[in-house]
C-alpha cells in the first residue's frame, strides 16, 4: 500500500507538490529530523509558497497528519471490504490488512504513533490530530463490531485498537509483521468471547 500520490510532480499545484513531498518525508525520517528547507527543496517550491499556504511548519505538520488519516482509514475500509465477506470475517480482516501494511516497503510505524512521540505536547495541533485519528479508529472498530453484534462494541473496540497499536509497534522493534497474526488470534477470542 503505498499512500503517495500517483500523479507525476509536474502536475500537481505548488501546494500539492509541499504537501505530498512533506508527506513522504516526515513519514520516511520522522517529523523534527525533516527540516522545511529540505520539504522545500525537493518539493521546488518557494517558502513564500509554503507561507502562502501555511502559517509555519507546524500547520504542514498538520496537514501530512489530516491528510494521512484520511487515505489510512480510506485504505483500511478498502482492504476490510475485501478480505471480509460477512460481518465477523470483516472485524478480523482489520488485523489482516494491518499486517499487509506492516509487510509493505515502505512501513516505518504508524505515522499517528510517530507523531505523538515526535511531538509529545499533547496541546499542539498535530499530536491533537493524532488522536482525532485513533478515536475514529476506534469508532470504525466500534461499527464494525455492532454490525457483527458483539455487546458492548465501544469497549471490545478499544481493546482491538490496543492489539493493532501493539501489533504495529512489535513489527516496527522486530522487523516482522507476524505479531499481527497474534494479534487477530487474540481478537478472534476476544470475538468469540464477547
Amino acid at each position: 500500500m503505498s499512500e503517495l500520490v500517483e500523479v507525476p510532480k509536474d502536475q500537481l499545484s505548488p501546494r500539492q507538490r509541499l504537501v505530498e513531498t512533506a508527506f513522504r518525508l516526515f513519514y520516511e525520517h520522522g517529523i523534527n529530523a525533516v527540516g522545511i528547507d529540505r520539504v522545500l527543496a525537493e518539493a521546488g517550491v518557494s517558502k513564500a509558497t509554503l507561507y502562502r499556504h501555511f502559517a509555519t511548519k507546524d500547520g504542514l505538520i498538520v496537514e501530512f497528519v489530516r491528510l494521512r488519516d484520511a487515505r489510512y482509514r480510506a485504505w483500511l475500509k478498502d482492504r476490510v471490504d475485501a478480505l471480509g465477506s460477512d460481518p465477523e470475517s470483516r472485524v478480523l480482516a482489520v488485523f489482516a490488512a494491518i499486517k499487509e501494511r506492516c509487510q509493505a516497503g515502505d512501513f516505518r510505524g504508524c505515522a499517528f504513533g510517530n507523531t505523538v512521540a515526535e511531538l509529545a505536547d499533547p496541546d499542539h495541533p498535530a499530536h491533537q490530530a493524532a488522536r482525532e485519528h485513533k478515536a475514529a479508529i476506534r469508532a470504525y472498530l466500534a461499527e464494525l463490531l455492532t454490525q457483527a453484534g458483539v455487546r458492548e462494541p465501544e469497549q471490545l473496540a478499544g481493546r482491538f485498537l490496543l492489539l493493532i497499536d501493539g501489533a504495529v509497534t512489535t513489527a516496527v522493534r522486530d522487523g516482522c509483521a507476524d505479531a499481527a497474526d497474534e494479534a487477530r488470534e487474540i481478537a478472534s477470542t476476544l470475538l468469540r468471547a464477547g
